[in-house]
């Protein structure tokens, strides 16, 4: 009898969330049409009382989301790999088998953003739709960033892009794969159909958020854009957090700090994208410059 598609599932948690890991695992089991290879990466913890079958990988320290997230990649097989939050549901059982028939039907397509929800399918906030200009976000479109907490990605792209960005800590590593998935001759795209629900947060929960905002930013230039390009792409950034801080300035101090230190410290390996890239996000609508 045929099982279906391989897709190897990387869940990332802290441990800290017992309950909303257990929907988040039992979602991805629950998935019809395909096989799910589940591993749960504890960043700083490890994995205890999991579902049968489900493989554990804890790591003695939390090494930030995009390298624990890659830590998990080996741990699974399958074609296609599903990067799942431990506080993020696959509410359709369907939701993983209409992504392959995606991939399938698209050899181009190299990663895919399902449409975010809060509890019970109220709209997310405008974040979570990953466009400058929103709109309906029932609406599916290329995307050149994205909302990292539940993602499918073709294995072989995600390798040729070197995985998330593991020096980011947090914060933008979101950008830089979508944009290395571009660069790797692939595209990506918000699904406005496809679903995940996930808690109505706030990104200032996070611990050092305005300083990290600011450095990976920065970051994000060094590491990926021509300089005629990343110098207007910072200060462009720089100009809206000024402005959005109008009514909280209590905010562009830590921000600075972080934007600082962005350009003090090594970021990591440069690959500037090619040309072509960055034609290719122009011809979408959107050039590496905001």
């Amino acid at each position: 009898m045929t099982r279906g598609p391989v897709v190897g599932v990387v869940v990332l948690t802290q441990g800290r969330r017992p309950t909303d890991l257990d929907r988040a695992i039992r979602s991805a089991l629950a998935q019809r049409g395909v096989v799910t290879d589940v591993v749960v990466v504890g960043n700083g913890w490890q994995p205890v009382g999991l579902p049968d079958g489900v493989a554990a990988l804890g790591l003695p320290e939390n090494v930030g989301i995009p390298a624990g997230r890659n830590a998990g990649v080996p741990r699974v097989t399958g074609d296609l790999l599903l990067f799942l939050d431990d506080d993020a549901t696959l509410t359709d059982p369907d939701f993983l088998a209409q992504a392959v028939r995606r991939f399938d039907a698209d050899p181009h397509l190299g990663l895919l953003q399902p449409r975010v929800d809060g509890p019970g399918g109220v709209p997310g906030p405008r974040r979570w739709t990953p466009r400058m200009r929103v709109g309906d976000r029932r609406r599916s479109s290329p995307v050149f960033s994205v909302w990292e907490g539940a993602v499918v990605v073709r294995r072989a792209v995600f390798e040729r892009t070197g995985g998330w960005p593991e020096p980011f800590f947090y914060a933008h590593e979101g950008i830089e794969l979508a944009w290395r998935v571009w660069d790797a001759g692939a595209a990506v795209r918000y699904a406005g159909d496809l679903v995940v629900e996930h808690p109505l947060t706030v990104t200032t929960r996070h611990r050092d958020f305005y300083r990290l905002n600011a450095r990976n930013r920065v970051w994000l230039a060094k590491r990926n854009l021509p300089w005629v390009l990343g110098v207007p792409y910072v200060l462009t950034w720089t100009a809206l957090q000024v402005a959005r801080s109008v009514r909280s300035p209590a905010t562009l101090l830590p921000w600075f700090r972080g934007w600082l230190e962005g350009w003090r410290t090594d970021a990591g390996p440069r690959r500037p994208l090619r040309w072509a890239t960055i034609l290719r996000m122009a011809r979408h609508g959107r050039p590496p410059v905001v």
